[in-house]
Protein backbone atom coordinates (compact mmCIF):
# COMPACT_ATOMS: atom_id res chain seq x y z
CA UNK A 1 0.00 0.00 0.00
CA UNK A 2 1.30 3.33 -0.87
CA UNK A 3 -0.57 6.73 0.80
CA UNK A 4 -0.83 10.26 -0.01
CA UNK A 5 -0.10 13.28 2.47
CA UNK A 6 -3.72 13.91 1.85
CA UNK A 7 -4.83 11.24 3.83
CA UNK A 8 -5.47 8.58 1.09
CA UNK A 9 -4.19 5.10 0.70
CA UNK A 10 -3.80 3.32 -2.57
CA UNK A 11 -3.71 -0.69 -2.84
CA UNK A 12 -2.59 -2.15 -6.32
CA UNK A 13 -4.91 -4.90 -7.63
CA UNK A 14 -3.99 -6.41 -10.54
CA UNK A 15 -3.92 -3.50 -13.03
CA UNK A 16 -5.93 -1.28 -11.05
CA UNK A 17 -5.39 1.05 -7.97
CA UNK A 18 -7.94 1.13 -5.26
CA UNK A 19 -8.19 4.29 -3.19
CA UNK A 20 -9.76 5.35 -0.01
CA UNK A 21 -9.22 7.46 3.07
CA UNK A 22 -6.70 6.24 5.59
CA UNK A 23 -8.31 5.67 9.48
CA UNK A 24 -6.54 8.98 10.44
CA UNK A 25 -8.55 11.28 8.41
CA UNK A 26 -11.78 8.95 8.96
CA UNK A 27 -11.41 9.52 12.46
CA UNK A 28 -10.42 13.60 12.12
CA UNK A 29 -13.25 13.72 9.77
CA UNK A 30 -16.14 12.35 12.15
CA UNK A 31 -19.26 10.63 11.34
CA UNK A 32 -19.77 10.67 7.75
CA UNK A 33 -23.28 12.03 6.66
CA UNK A 34 -22.76 12.17 2.68
CA UNK A 35 -20.36 10.66 0.14
CA UNK A 36 -20.50 11.99 -3.78
CA UNK A 37 -18.53 10.07 -6.03
CA UNK A 38 -17.26 10.47 -9.75
CA UNK A 39 -18.89 8.71 -12.50
CA UNK A 40 -16.85 5.56 -13.73
CA UNK A 41 -15.24 6.78 -17.36
CA UNK A 42 -13.81 9.99 -15.53
CA UNK A 43 -10.63 11.21 -16.52
CA UNK A 44 -8.47 13.14 -13.41
CA UNK A 45 -5.26 14.70 -13.40
CA UNK A 46 -3.72 14.27 -10.13
CA UNK A 47 -4.99 16.75 -7.81
CA UNK A 48 -8.45 17.04 -9.44
CA UNK A 49 -11.14 17.50 -6.98
CA UNK A 50 -13.31 14.16 -7.37
CA UNK A 51 -14.95 13.20 -4.15
CA UNK A 52 -17.07 15.41 -2.24
CA UNK A 53 -17.38 14.19 1.43
CA UNK A 54 -19.50 15.84 4.34
CA UNK A 55 -19.34 14.96 8.05
CA UNK A 56 -20.71 16.33 11.15
CA UNK A 57 -18.08 18.78 11.55
CA UNK A 58 -17.43 19.68 7.95
CA UNK A 59 -16.75 19.36 4.19
CA UNK A 60 -14.29 18.59 2.08
CA UNK A 61 -12.92 17.64 -1.22
CA UNK A 62 -10.84 13.98 -1.80
CA UNK A 63 -8.43 14.72 -4.51
CA UNK A 64 -7.18 12.45 -7.85
CA UNK A 65 -4.12 11.01 -6.34
CA UNK A 66 -2.41 10.37 -9.72
CA UNK A 67 -3.84 10.61 -13.45
CA UNK A 68 -5.60 8.00 -14.65
CA UNK A 69 -9.50 6.98 -15.39
CA UNK A 70 -12.02 6.27 -12.34
CA UNK A 71 -13.41 2.72 -13.62
CA UNK A 72 -15.34 1.79 -10.32
CA UNK A 73 -17.15 3.52 -7.39
CA UNK A 74 -17.99 2.04 -4.11
CA UNK A 75 -22.12 2.61 -4.57
CA UNK A 76 -21.98 0.90 -0.77
CA UNK A 77 -20.93 3.65 0.70
CA UNK A 78 -22.74 6.47 -1.34
CA UNK A 79 -26.33 4.63 0.56
CA UNK A 80 -24.44 4.52 3.98
CA UNK A 81 -21.83 6.75 4.79
CA UNK A 82 -20.72 5.44 8.02
CA UNK A 83 -19.10 2.74 6.75
CA UNK A 84 -16.20 4.83 6.05
CA UNK A 85 -16.13 4.65 9.75
CA UNK A 86 -16.20 1.42 10.29
CA UNK A 87 -13.28 0.00 8.09
CA UNK A 88 -11.64 2.94 6.19
CA UNK A 89 -9.20 1.14 5.39
CA UNK A 90 -11.14 -2.01 4.23
CA UNK A 91 -14.76 -2.55 2.75
CA UNK A 92 -15.25 1.40 2.69
CA UNK A 93 -13.17 1.90 -0.78
CA UNK A 94 -13.96 4.91 -2.49
CA UNK A 95 -13.08 4.56 -6.00
CA UNK A 96 -10.80 1.94 -8.52
CA UNK A 97 -8.21 3.57 -11.16
CA UNK A 98 -6.81 2.63 -14.24
CA UNK A 99 -3.09 4.92 -13.68
CA UNK A 100 -2.02 6.58 -17.17
CA UNK A 101 1.46 5.60 -16.06
CA UNK A 102 2.11 3.83 -12.82
CA UNK A 103 5.02 4.37 -12.07
CA UNK A 104 3.81 7.71 -10.53
CA UNK A 105 3.25 5.37 -7.43
CA UNK A 106 7.28 5.25 -6.79
CA UNK A 107 6.67 8.70 -5.78
CA UNK A 108 3.72 8.45 -2.67
CA UNK A 109 4.66 7.72 1.15
CA UNK A 110 5.16 3.86 2.34
CA UNK A 111 3.56 2.78 5.54
CA UNK A 112 6.47 4.13 7.34
CA UNK A 113 6.71 7.43 5.63
CA UNK A 114 2.95 7.96 6.40
CA UNK A 115 3.15 7.08 9.90
CA UNK A 116 5.74 9.34 10.44
CA UNK A 117 3.95 11.98 8.63
CA UNK A 118 0.37 11.66 10.98
CA UNK A 119 2.57 11.91 14.18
Amino acid sequence: MKYTEEHEWLRPEGDLVVVGITEHAAESLGDLVFVELPEPGTKVAKDDEIVVIESVKAASDILAPLDGEIVEVNEAIVEDPTLVNQDPMGEAWFFKMKLDDPSQMDDLLDEAAYKALIE
